[in-house]
């Protein structure tokens, strides 16, 4: 297999994964290995358990993240991806080598995996909060820290209480962030959402599938929400504007393409100062961070410096 060259220079996991390497870190994992027709070692993607399994090998082998683990039928993100966010993130604030315990990140809709902050502090010893409207994805997240006490002083998490807000109970007058990011609910309905999985495992058996199988596994907060991306991303760029001192940088991700004109159209609309598009690869799969900021770009290294904790 040759090297990921799809994913971001700084991405660990450019080459082929080593299963000899990560099943020595979770054992468990070899009874979803196997040859397949191409004469590469992989895992069946279709299988949630497998999906899961492989996640924890990688946080444990590349980011000595300990007994990292999530309650079944929760968002099992692919890891490749989720680093390749925040090193476009580090590129994004002008750090190409972001040691830096001075920027702090924001992550909305963290999730009971916690991946975002995680890979975050790892890779650039950056701070981070993570949010969600969930009570139960909050308590996993929580025991996933209990498990690394020495992420305690640089990873917080705080609850969401209103479903229809974003940065608002969130940001708090005193505080300033570097970056904010976020995965949003991609689909406008739960049907929506197992349509689009159904697919994609079909894909990935190459078979017939008669059954959808959510294979990343995802509840409804994290999967779908009224208006789909498009509604929530449309929210989140409109509140952003109340705190646009308080955050350098504002993104999220974008999955559909033809969402991007209207976004685009907006952030022109409320004259934010600077907006991007930034395109990731995983595989086959494209995916977008759209990023904007009210900062004018010749500030930001003293925005930066001002906000150092």
């Amino acid at each position: 297999m040759t090297e990921k060259s799809a994913l971001h220079p700084r991405n660990l996991h450019r080459d082929p994964y080593d299963f000899e390497q990560l099943i020595s870190c979770v054992p468990e994992l070899k009874h979803y290995v196997f040859v397949n027709a191409y004469r590469s070692v992989t895992i069946n993607f279709s299988l949630p358990k497998a999906v899961k399994l492989l996640n924890k090998a990688l946080l444990l082998h590349f980011y000595k993240v300990q007994d990292w683990d999530i309650p079944d039928g929760n968002l099992c993100p692919p890891i490749p991806g989720r680093a390749d966010y925040n090193h476009y993130i580090a590129d994004l604030i002008g750090e190409k080598n972001p040691q830096n315990s001075d920027i702090k990140g924001l992550d909305i809709g963290t999730g009971a995996n916690l991946v975002y902050p995680l890979i975050a502090h790892r890779s650039y010893a950056w701070k981070m909060l993570g949010t969600d409207i969930n009570d139960i994805s909050l308590k996993n997240a929580e025991y996933i820290l209990s498990q690394n006490p020495d992420l305690l002083p640089f990873i917080h998490l705080k609850k969401q209480p209103e479903t229809q807000r974003i940065f608002k109970n969130i940001i708090d007058k005193e505080d300033r962030f570097a970056f904010s990011m976020c995965n949003p609910p991609f689909h406008d309905s739960e049907e929506s959402a197992m349509k689009g999985n159904f697919r994609k495992t079909k894909n990935l058996k190459k078979s017939t599938v008669k059954k959808p199988l959510l294979n990343f596994g995802g509840q409804q907060s994290e999967l779908w929400c009224e208006g789909g991306e498009l509604a929530f991303i449309t929210n989140m760029i409109r509140e952003s504007a109340l705190y646009s001192s308080q955050v350098l940088w504002f993104t999220c991700l974008v999955s559909k393409k033809e969402n991007l004109s209207k976004l685009t159209f907006l952030l022109k609309k409320i004259k934010v100062v600077d907006f991007r598009i930034i395109e990731m690869a995983q595989g086959q799969k494209i995916s977008r961070i759209l990023a904007w900021t009210f900062v004018d770009p010749n500030k930001h290294k003293d925005w930066l410096l001002q906000s150092k904790i």
